[in-house]
């Protein structure tokens, strides 16, 4: 059984869909990031970095709990377990530098614009700048790598393709344009085939029977951004 730390936010949601994906017998523990449940002592002891998702696999190496917490770690860690989407042996050096590059770059880059976008204090127009003109470097990076491409690695979906589907699909938000995709061709038809993956739809299920904070009040950014107020 895989305890599944949970939040509905996107790399969360990579999990979500990877879980659906494998068939792996899962369970669902919310971790409510705006009350600031990710800094409980319990929850710390699987994440000491304090973030969601994390997972507990009670069947682990040995028949031991293995903890496992990082969005792409998860994704790989689960797909040694499963034997799947870990693509061709002869992929393997692509499928790593890809994870890499959404675990460093799309990834970061996307929450870090999400803040300055709709978080930060008027006035940070170099932080939006910032963030805002590399997460479109970061995409466009994707977009030609997409060009006459069905997968980001390979010819099937792999674990790069389940990380990347769940920062792409904020896209709007990341970028602060509803029209955003458009920009980037290759990319949304990539995005429209992987959103129709019957994981994926299932994935977006994933959680709804638990009520979250939707608040960002004084609290939430204090429980979300812990070192803005030290």
């Amino acid at each position: 059984m895989i305890r599944f730390y949970f939040h509905p936010t996107p790399n969360p949601q990579k999990i979500s869909m990877m879980l659906e994906a494998t068939g792996l017998a899962y369970e669902v523990l919310p971790v409510d990031t705006r009350k600031g449940q990710q800094h409980d002592p319990a929850f710390r002891a699987i994440n000491p970095n304090g973030k969601v998702p994390a997972i507990v696999d009670t069947e682990g190496a040995g028949g031991k709990d293995v903890r496992v917490f990082d969005s792409n770690a998860i994704l790989l860690y689960l797909a040694e377990k499963s034997g799947k989407f870990l693509g061709k042996p002869e992929d393997r050096g692509e499928l790593l530098s890809w994870l890499m590059f959404i675990a460093t770059g799309i990834g970061p880059f996307s929450g870090q614009a999400v803040h300055f976008h709709h978080v930060a204090p008027a006035g940070s127009d170099y932080g939006v700048n910032r963030y805002r003109n590399e997460i479109a470097r970061h995409y466009q990076v994707l977009e030609d790598h997409m060009k006459g491409r069905d997968f980001i690695v390979g010819d099937e979906m792999t674990i790069v393709d389940i990380s990347a589907w769940g920062w792409i699909d904020k896209a709007p938000y990341v970028h602060k344009n509803p029209d955003v995709m458009n920009n980037y061709p290759n990319l949304k038809r990539w995005f429209d085939a992987m959103n129709s993956h019957p994981a994926a739809i299932a994935a977006r299920n994933v959680g709804k029977d638990h009520t979250f904070k939707t608040e960002m009040d004084e609290d939430a950014k204090r429980a979300m951004f812990p070192s803005n107020y030290v």
